[in-house]
C-alpha cells in the first residue's frame, strides 16, 4: 500500500434495482455497491461521497463521485479493477486523481437532471424503466410557458416533500422539447430539493395536459400549502445527466467565446456534446 489519494470518478448506473444513492443497512444501494468494488479492488475499505443522492428507481449517466485509497494501482488499473467488481447496472466511465480536499457535493456548481416522458397511445415495453408514460397529447409551449417562470431564484418548498432546512435553490435552466414520441424536460440548478424535479415535471404534464393554466405556476412559488402541487412524477423517467463544477468552466467557456460568466446558462445543454 501507499499514501492514501482522493480519486474522483463519473458513474452511470440504472436505478431500477437499487433503493437510491444512499448507503442503507437492509437494501441495495448505488454507494454500497460501488464501495464493496473498491473493497474488492483494492483490499482497503472507503467511503463513497456522491455529488446527488438519487432516490429510488432514479438513473444516472454523469453522477460524480469521491474516495480515498491508498492503493498502488494507477488511474488506469483502478478503473479496469472497479469495473471488473461491479454489476452490469453500475459503470464507472471514468476516473481522476483529484485535490485531497476534493468534496463532489460541495464542490458542485451545478446539476442537470432530465426526464423522459413516452407520448406513444401504447404503453412502452422495452422503455418501461426509463420512460413516464402519458399517452395524453402534451402541449409543449404552455409547458415551455411554465417552465420560465420557475428559472432564476425562488422558495421551491411547495416542490419538496420532505423536511429542509433552506427551501431556496436557483434553477439555471429548464427546457421542455420533443424527439419522436418522447418528450423531454432538461433542468438545471445549482442544488435541489427532495422530489423536487419530479414535483416540476409533474406540475408541467398538469400544464400541458390543460389541467392547470401556466399563469398559475408562479402562485406556487409563494408561501403556500405543499398540497398545492398534486403529484410527483414517477422515479423511473428521471436520470442525473451530469454535474458541473468550477474546474470544469474552460470545456464551456470555449463554447461561449470567452464570457464563462454565462456557464450556468450553459448547464442546460451538458450532455448533448
Amino acid at each position: 500500500m501507499s499514501a492514501r489519494r482522493t480519486v474522483r470518478a463519473t458513474v452511470e448506473y440504472d436505478g431500477t434495482g437499487f433503493k437510491g444513492f444512499q448507503r442503507q443497512r437492509q437494501a441495495r444501494s448505488v454507494q454500497g455497491v460501488l464501495e464493496a468494488a473498491i473493497r474488492a479492488a483494492t483490499g482497503a475499505d472507503a467511503a463513497v461521497h456522491g455529488a446527488g443522492r438519487t432516490d429510488a428507481g432514479v438513473h444516472a449517466r454523469g453522477q460524480v463521485i469521491a474516495f480515498c485509497t491508498p492503493t498502488r494501482l494507477d488511474d488506469a488499473a483502478l478503473l479496469r479493477a472497479l469495473n471488473a467488481h461491479l454489476p452490469a447496472d453500475v459503470v464507472v466511465t471514468d476516473l481522476a486523481a483529484a485535490a485531497p480536499d476534493f468534496d463532489p457535493r460541495r464542490r458542485a456548481a451545478a446539476r442537470v437532471y432530465e426526464y423522459r416522458i413516452d407520448q406513444r397511445p401504447t404503453r412502452p415495453a422495452l422503455d418501461r424503466a426509463r420512460d413516464w408514460h402519458v399517452p395524453q397529447p402534451l402541449d409543449l409551449q404552455r409547458m415551455r410557458d411554465a417552465a420560465a417562470q420557475l428559472v432564476g431564484s425562488h422558495d421551491f418548498d411547495a416542490f419538496t416533500a420532505g423536511p429542509q432546512t433552506s427551501t431556496r435553490r436557483e434553477v439555471y435552466a429548464l427546457e421542455v422539447w420533443r424527439e419522436g414520441s418522447s418528450v423531454f424536460v432538461r433542468i438545471a440548478a445549482n442544488a435541489f430539493l427532495y422530489r423536487m424535479v419530479r414535483r416540476i415535471v409533474d406540475t408541467l404534464v398538469r400544464v400541458g395536459l390543460g389541467t392547470l393554466a401556466p399563469q398559475a405556476v408562479a402562485d406556487l412559488l409563494q408561501p403556500a400549502p405543499r398540497s398545492r402541487v398534486r403529484g410527483t412524477a414517477p422515479a423511473h423517467g428521471l436520470t442525473l445527466v451530469t454535474v458541473v463544477y468550477p474546474d470544469d468552466a474552460p470545456r464551456y467557456n470555449q463554447r461561449l467565446g470567452g464570457n464563462a460568466a454565462q456557464l450556468p446558462a450553459l448547464v442546460s445543454a451538458a450532455g448533448r456534446e
